[in-house]
């Protein structure tokens, strides 16, 4: 039975869930030649592929709580797949604003960086998901070694939050979106720090039970030989 539910996630469902993250690219690119994108077409590539990056984020991040909850194990064989698509709508996304939007004018996307802030976080966003694309395969955190390989994925929670401020800062006036997405991202680095401060509680607990244990040596000492 665990071989039967193995071979269905990996023979049917994770190439169901690979073609629905095709979805929004696909309707992008069909719009995209159809013309039926708006007057400023770079402005909605760039929307679009911006905001599923986040929407992939929380997806990612959301995949473990919702394992934890609800016991099924086989969900955390997506979250890799999942990210790996969330750093395809980032790349897209830089890709659009380098080439459609700058035309590969590296000075001028310098002093972007620099000088407008939703930019800098963004840029920021996008260099520290590029390492963790890079090692998301089985033989880089076999070289890496698991708790070094777990600690730099870590960075993944700094990823979504510079997501939610770049998406906040870009919008200015209309904030309801980006508001929503920082509250799913709120909740979801808040389940986190609540798992680790209840186990460092019970790891102390456990410590501080042990610790109150006296040897029986100590309660009946050796009487030394006369």
């Amino acid at each position: 039975m665990r071989e039967k539910r193995f071979d269905a996630v990996r023979f049917v469902f994770k190439p169901a869930v690979f073609l629905l993250c095709l979805i929004p690219l696909g309707l992008l690119v069909y719009n995209f030649f159809t013309d039926n994108l708006s007057a400023n077409p770079i402005s909605d590539i760039t929307n679009e592929t911006g905001t599923w990056t986040l929407r992939f984020l929380v997806v990612t991040l959301s995949i473990t709580p919702v394992r934890k909850m609800t016991g099924w194990s086989s969900l955390q064989r997506f979250r890799r797949m999942v990210g790996l698509f969330a750093f395809l709508y980032v790349s897209l996304h830089f890709a659009t604003y380098i080439y459609l939007d700058k035309f590969f004018d590296w000075p001028e996307v310098v002093k972007d960086v620099g000088k407008r802030p939703f930019i800098t976080v963004g840029f920021t966003a996008f260099v520290l998901l590029t390492p963790l694309a890079a090692t998301s395969f089985d033989s880089v955190m076999k070289w890496m070694g698991g708790k070094r390989w777990r600690m730099l994925h870590r960075l993944v929670y700094a990823c979504a939050t510079l997501g939610v401020i770049h998406y906040l800062w870009l919008v200015k006036a209309d904030t309801q979106r980006p508001l929503m997405y920082g509250a799913f991202v709120a909740v979801l680095l808040g389940y986190r720090l609540w798992v680790y401060v209840r186990n460092k509680a019970a790891k102390a607990r456990r410590q501080s039970a042990q610790n109150a244990v006296v040897p029986n040596s100590e309660l009946f000492p050796r009487l030394s030989n006369k």
